[in-house]
């Protein structure tokens, strides 16, 4: 045998490596029992085996109805709610049958916030009517609560039967002055001549009897329709006295001294010891016509009583007191 082949054996005998055609020897087997044990090494203790025969049916129809599931539930999260009911009234129909009419929400018993105002307002509210308070009647009152309740406005079109409706002003009417500086009868404009009345408001609530005293700024034709039947209180105001100025004060308490009155005294008296008798007669029926007169001036005794009071301009203060005195009553 030549040196290289000498070689070769040599190494192949000592060191024990593989010649490059010793799989197609029959050397095949070992490699496929390697790369098992390769595959049993790398195989992680919680990986399950590889499925090695065909799913049963059963198996397949649960995992598609599972992925058909979460398909749908995708598709109706991604609607709203007005066509996801719309959705479920077809399918419905579709497999149950039926008409949409059938479907339609009855709008009988709606009721809107002013339909529980009006079932649940109260023209003075006590302290009974808070008691066991539910949310209607939560509502009720704080409409209540913006009322303005200084003045009313009436309704007198059934005056002839002695029945009137009266309601507290809203925020527009005051506004406008409808109730203070115009008419308060509801079909009625006037601001001309109106009075102030006192009335005492008589009337039935949730089977119960109850008053209110309740103010009216009305006109003459319509204060007649109020009281058609028998006369109401009218609310006057008495008006003020204006003081005098304070430079008249102590010149008034002069005038009124008894100094001057004992002058005054003594005077007339000389005056009557000098006149004749005859004429003390005719002096005295003149001193009694001129008392009867039409009284066009003052008097000699109001003369001496003190200074005629100065009657200056009125400041803008005391007119406006004077416009308002009537109407805030």
């Amino acid at each position: 045998m030549n040196q290289s082949g000498f070689n070769l054996q040599k190494v192949h005998g000592s060191g024990g490596y593989d010649s490059d055609f010793s799989d197609d020897e029959g050397g095949g087997g070992s490699s496929q029992q390697n790369r098992k044990c390769e595959d049993e090494l790398m195989q992680k203790p919680f990986q399950q085996g590889k499925h090695t025969k065909v799913a049963h049916r059963n198996v397949a129809a649960d995992e598609w109805d599972r992925e058909e599931a979460r398909n749908r539930r995708h598709h109706l999260i991604s609607m709203n709610a007005f066509d996801r009911h719309k959705k479920f009234v077809s399918d419905y129909i579709l497999y149950y049958g039926g008409k949409p009419e059938d479907f339609k929400r009855s709008m009988a018993t709606d009721k809107s916030d002013l339909d529980v105002v009006r079932e649940n307002h109260r023209f003075l509210w006590n302290d009974e009517d808070e008691e066991d308070m539910t949310w209607e009647k939560e509502l009720a009152k704080k409409y209540y609560d913006k009322l303005f309740k200084e003045y009313c406005i009436a309704d007198l079109s059934r005056y002839k039967e002695n029945k009137f409706g009266f309601r507290w002003r809203v925020e527009n009417e005051v506004i406008s002055g409808k109730g203070q500086f115009l008419c308060g009868n509801k079909r009625c404009e006037k601001q001309e001549g109106l009075k102030s009345w006192e009335v005492n408001f008589a009337y039935v609530e949730r089977g119960e009897k109850r008053n209110a005293l309740v103010k009216l700024r009305l006109c003459p034709e319509c204060s007649f329709k109020l009281n058609y039947h028998h006369k109401r209180k009218e609310v006057k105001v008495k008006k003020k006295r204006r003081p005098r100025d304070d430079g008249d004060e102590p010149q008034a308490k002069k005038f009124k001294s008894s100094s001057h009155s004992k002058k005054h005294k003594r005077k007339e008296k000389h005056r009557r010891e000098k006149r004749p008798k005859e004429y003390s007669s005719s002096s005295s029926e003149d001193s009694v016509e001129s008392d009867k007169g039409d009284g066009e001036g003052p008097s000699e005794s109001e003369h001496w009583k003190g200074p005629v009071p100065a009657t200056g301009e009125k400041s803008r203060e005391e007119e406006f007191d004077e416009y308002f005195e009537d109407m805030f009553l």
